[in-house]
């Protein structure tokens, strides 16, 4: 009987070792280059120029929609069919001038939030203050090429309650100008 039992075993770590080193095969990296395989991730069918939004602090599994515009009613209706909605990015390309222009996003499923790309400074007062009246879910994360013009721009970027993140992207990283900023300053660098 104990000779049967030890055997079992032997089979049951057997099939356990092999099932192992396959397991580890398939999931492992590629060992060197392959002939005519292609050495850049596959794109086919995205969108070039659209942002990736990584979290690494939301591990929640959900869809990301994209908008280059700010979407219209209609539009913010159907993300009501859009199965998981975690996150709502928007690349605008110019700073919206009244509240009216983005008055659709407080219509946006509560569960999901939105994060706005906006380029450069505001150019007013108003344009940044338009954020202040929509629902606390909205994230702005301004993308800026010079430091800002003087420092009523900062302290206007301070006072925008949804203003997360300044990115300057510059060809010499420096916080000059953006010392009194009361937001995280992150740079970036496009190398061609």
């Amino acid at each position: 009987m104990n000779r049967m039992n030890q055997g079992n075993a032997w089979k049951i770590a057997a099939v356990f070792a092999a099932g192992l080193t396959v397991g580890c095969m398939a999931n492992g990296s590629r060992l060197g280059a392959q002939p005519g395989a292609d050495s850049t991730p596959a794109t086919k069918g995205s969108a070039t120029g659209v942002p990736l939004l990584l979290d690494r602090t939301d591990m929640r599994i959900g869809t990301t929609v994209h908008f280059s515009h700010v979407p219209n009613v209609s539009e913010v209706n159907d993300l009501t069919q859009v199965r998981g909605l975690s996150h709502v990015v928007l690349s605008l390309d110019g700073w919206p001038a009244d509240i009216n222009a983005v008055s659709s996003l407080a219509q946006v499923p509560e569960e999901s939030d939105v994060v706005v790309i906006l380029p450069g400074y505001p150019p007013s007062r108003a344009a940044g203050e338009v954020w202040n009246y929509l629902r606390s879910s909205v994230r702005l994360v301004m993308l800026v090429q010079t430091q800002p013009p003087n420092q009523n721009v900062v302290d206007d970027m301070n006072n925008m309650r949804h203003l997360e993140r300044v990115i300057a992207e510059m060809d010499q990283p420096a916080r000059t100008g953006f010392e009194r900023l009361q937001r995280p300053l992150s740079f970036r660098k496009i190398m061609s």
